[in-house]
């Protein structure tokens, strides 16, 4: 048995730490969700790269990719991303709860840009705007791409300020 005093843990420990795991819950299950149910989020994907409920304008649809084969692969790399993401967040959330902040802090921001380039350079920046998906009615996923991305924003800010004995020493 150990007598090695433990530090109380901060109220910013804790919500890093409980902040970290729900994203990682998220991501988790959006994993599991598009590997137990492959065809759902696969229609989406074939959608939005084949830009067929877009406009339709011909100065735009040259960039539709319409091969099922590049589509699913792209679909693929999202989800094996999204697993990624989630492990990264979990190990984070893990380090934070076995008090090891530095390496807690560190994996927890790995994880949350591994996120944040999912849903801000994926789905916001390239399926929005490049693949127009802004313009389809049916299969529009900006909304839902911007409350991850905003919510893995306010996550990366909290993992990072600085805890108390950091400010002390400043």
């Amino acid at each position: 048995m150990s007598t090695t005093p433990r530090t109380p843990r901060s109220a910013l420990s804790l919500g890093a730490t409980l902040l970290t795991a729900t994203v990682a819950l998220y991501m988790a299950l959006v994993a599991f969700g598009n590997i137990t149910d492959f065809g759902t989020n696969q229609q989406f994907v074939r959608h939005v790269l084949a830009m067929d409920t877009t406009f339709k304008d011909d100065d735009l649809m040259w960039r539709a990719i319409t091969s099922k084969g590049l589509q699913d692969a792209a679909y693929i790399a999202i989800i094996v991303w999204e697993t990624l993401a989630a492990l990264v967040l979990v190990y984070g959330t893990w380090l934070w709860a076995r008090h090891d902040q530095d390496r807690a802090r560190r994996f927890s921001t790995y994880g949350l840009l591994m996120v944040m380039l999912l849903f801000g350079a994926g789905f916001i920046a390239i399926g929005g705007e490049w693949f127009s998906m802004w313009q389809s009615g049916d299969w529009n996923g900006l909304d839902a791409a911007l409350r991850v991305f905003l919510l893995s924003g306010v996550v990366l800010v909290v993992v990072n300020l600085p805890s108390r004995t950091e400010r002390s020493a400043a």
